[in-house]
């Protein structure tokens, strides 16, 4: 009886949790609880054995309280609670021409100084607000556009709502939780900002074509692992695709989790669906809300990292640096978790 409150009690920290981390400390306790030895458990979470260890001597000797992730309050600040709280929702949702800085329409670090100094007189060093900004959870980040078409409320639900429940689902009725995109990936795709000589400018040569791969991939929300073919963004090729998730996966049901494109509703699949019912599901994203799939982190980790400011002659050679590029993340399946996974 006293082994069932505990699990009960695990099992609502495991619904409440809002950080991956926390999730996969509960779960690891959770799996303990119901028996499963530490080498599975190792497995399940893809964490090594010392490390299930460490989390379950710290239940043993603390509860659920003793998992908590530490987080370090940093040095004091000169501003009270009050005022903290409204210079953050300052900078994050109101530009400087909204609070009286005619004609400055993006915060820079003097500009909020400028306005710390104005609003409540206490001079910061740009270094100094700048620690401010951090302590208040604001980085220094470029803005993205959003679909004008998109239905916040849609999104809201699938957030807080749809995704949570999948999540809980895992071990349980679902087995695997995946995301699904695709993307094509040009000869030379952006010119972005990078170092160089003083002075100079890096000259990136081109043909003026415009070359390259289509692919399609899933990550893998809990393990990190990542599922990819090269192919052309058709019915056809999705139909191999899911063929080949499938085989990757060859035991327990599969929830994947992906965009509203035509051929991920095309009559082609329905057959293949409804004959892997129970193994296999698709979960359809809001419409215009490609913020809510982790693989789009994945093509602009691919881009910055071997796409942005080169140009590739060949595609064989496209192709050739974006498995390279896979393969290598795929080494560290816990950096592909805590870039892609953890923001859902």
């Amino acid at each position: 009886m006293e082994q069932h409150i505990e699990l009960e009690h695990v099992k609502a920290a495991m619904k409440q949790a809002k950080e991956r981390r926390m999730y996969e400390r509960y779960q690891a306790i959770y799996l303990h609880l119901k028996g499963t030895p530490m080498t599975a458990i190792a497995d399940i979470l893809n964490r090594n054995r010392m490390t299930v260890s460490s989390y379950i001597h710290t239940y043993e000797n603390g509860g659920l309280a003793a998992l908590q992730l530490k987080h370090s309050s940093g040095a004091p600040t000169r501003l009270t609670k009050e005022q903290q709280d409204q210079l953050k929702q300052t900078v994050a949702y109101s530009v400087p021409h909204e609070v009286g800085f005619t004609a400055k329409h993006n915060w820079t670090l003097e500009l909020i100084a400028t306005y710390v100094e104005r609003e409540w007189g206490h001079r910061y060093s740009l270094r100094g607000i700048s620690k401010v900004m951090e302590r208040l959870g604001l980085s220094y980040t470029k803005p993205t556009f959003t679909l004008a078409a998109a239905d916040p409320e849609k999104q809201r639900q699938f957030a807080e709502m749809t995704f949570p429940d999948l999540k809980k689902l895992l071990n349980h009725e679902n087995d695997h939780l995946l995301f699904e995109d695709e993307s094509m990936i040009r000869d030379y795709q952006a010119i972005q900002k990078t170092w160089f000589l003083r002075g100079k400018q890096r000259i990136i040569p081109t043909t003026g074509k415009h070359r390259g791969v289509k692919l399609l991939a899933t990550v893998d929300y809990r393990t990190g692992r990542i599922v990819w073919q090269e192919d052309e963004h058709t019915a056809e090729t999705f139909l191999t695709f899911l063929q080949k998730v499938l085989s990757a996966y060859p035991a327990g049901s599969i929830v994947i989790v992906l965009d509203n494109a035509r051929i991920h509703h095309a009559k082609l699949l329905q057959p293949f669906l409804e004959e892997q019912k129970g193994r296999l599901e698709l979960v359809f994203l809001p419409p215009y809300s490609p913020q809510l799939n982790i693989v789009e982190g994945l093509w602009k980790w691919l881009k910055s990292s071997v796409i942005n400011n080169v140009f590739y002659s060949t595609v064989t050679e496209i192709r050739l640096r974006v498995g390279q590029f896979i393969d290598e993340i795929m080494k560290h399946p816990h950096a592909i978790i805590d870039r892609l996974c953890v923001r859902l």
